[in-house]
């Protein structure tokens, strides 16, 4: 249809321009180029209407769906980079007929090939990170995060397309160029080497479940301590506490120790592991008195009475004289003190008493005995975790006296002027 279009102008204009002396070669040239420029507007002016009204209105259509995923292809442009092949379609379609016959008909399906290739480019790679970040907002890309796998796909993208456009320019074969390419192997993996290492880590990483984003990482060689907020294909970002930025390279997390805290917000617990050091010269025999007053303390009150009991028909079947304080079983200040601490912390309601449980001595040491709590906080919050032991050691501390005990600390400029 088109061709006869052509032949109509074209005589229609050679009969008006006979008389300038023009050939019918020249003016079928002229109505060929006045068509080609009119497709060209024409074209221009449908890639107009698919980007404007026509794109509007599929964002329209998107932000009035339940869906998330369609706004997610909206952000990412995918359906504004899908509305390009619209119009390079019509030139496609149209100027091939127009430019038949002619020199420059292979040179514009190259230069029309081309736009396609590149439009496909960046549509996939639209479409890639579209993906991307719906895999992102679901539940388990906590755990796995599919970044440098997605990384990898974009950098095979961009290969193949770059060897396609050369392949296209040249009107060479695509394996002309892939064949060309052994020789430089060993530059390339010179090049690419953080790349090659980063990839292999990261299947490494994500296979065996060591990281994932939002975990809280720990990494003292990097000066890492805080929360993964991005996994790429060559680097792990992590996000310290003061706000700080550390990047560390993905293969270092193969190759090197790091703590992942990951499994403490898992397991619904957070260890509190600290101790109190108890003065030794405070340390004696619990005498009538004492036990009268420790007896008024209602969570250790039964049991130094089972305890007293106990003892008594003891030292009554060894027959003990107890007229020596060394001689049989006898209840002691620091003993009487751990029961309490140990039934605080069983009453306590942020302490778990299904996980691991002790309240126990070390050895003495020169700054006198330890007393270590080592029990599991209920949140693993990093602000609660700290006001629930905070809490805790402030009425330990405060307890201390009360069993005739004195917590051990090193003399202060204080203490000596008392001395002098």
């Amino acid at each position: 249809m088109i061709e006869y279009l052509i032949e109509y102008l074209s005589k229609l204009v050679n009969a008006n321009f006979l008389l300038l002396g023009l050939s019918e070669k020249v003016v079928e040239s002229l109505v060929r180029g006045s068509l080609f420029l009119v497709v060209l507007c024409l074209s221009w002016f449908v890639y107009k209407i698919v980007q404007g009204p026509l794109n509007r209105s599929l964002e329209r259509l998107s932000s009035h769906t339940n869906q998330q995923w369609d706004n997610v292809l909206v952000e990412k442009h995918v359906f504004q980079r899908l509305l390009n092949f619209v119009p390079l379609i019509l030139i496609y379609v149209l100027t091939s007929p127009i430019l038949s016959g002619t020199e420059l008909l292979a040179l514009s399906q190259t230069l029309i090939n081309v736009l396609f290739l590149l439009a496909a480019m960046l549509t996939i790679d639209a479409l890639l990170s579209a993906l991307l970040a719906i895999y992102s907002s679901s539940g388990i890309a906590k755990e796995i995060s599919i970044t440098p796998f997605v990384q990898v796909l974009k950098l095979a993208l961009y290969f193949v397309s770059g060897i396609l456009l050369l392949s296209l320019l040249l009107q060479k074969t695509p394996l002309y160029f892939l064949s060309g390419l052994g020789a430089l192997t060993a530059v390339l993996m010179f090049v690419f080497k953080d790349i090659l290492m980063g990839f292999v880590a990261g299947i490494q990483l994500i296979a065996n479940k060591m990281v994932a984003p939002k975990d809280w990482i720990e990494m003292p060689k990097y000066g890492a301590d805080g929360d993964v907020i991005e996994i790429t294909l060559t680097t792990v970002k992590v996000q310290n506490f003061d706000n700080t930025i550390t990047t560390i390279p993905t293969y270092a997390l193969i190759n090197e120790s790091f703590k992942n805290w990951r499994n403490m917000n898992l397991s619904g617990g957070r260890r509190i592991k600290r101790y109190v050091n108890i003065d030794l010269s405070s340390i004696k025999f619990c005498d009538t008195e004492m036990l009268e007053r420790f007896i008024k303390i209602q969570l250790i009150s039964k049991d130094i009475q089972d305890r007293q009991a106990e003892i008594k028909v003891s030292n009554e079947e060894n027959n003990i004289d107890e007229s020596t304080l060394v001689n049989g079983r006898r209840l002691t200040n620091i003993g009487i003190f751990r029961a309490y601490v140990e039934a605080y912390l069983r009453q306590h309601p942020q302490i778990s008493n299904q996980m691991t449980f002790l309240v126990r001595q070390l050895s003495p040491r020169e700054n006198g005995l330890p007393i270590e709590i080592y029990v599991f906080c209920k949140e693993t919050n990093w602000n609660i975790y700290e006001a629930v032991q905070a809490d805790i050691f402030d009425h330990i501390l405060a307890v201390v006296p009360e069993f005739d005990l004195r917590v051990f600390q090193e003399p202060s400029g204080s203490d000596f002027q008392k001395l002098s």
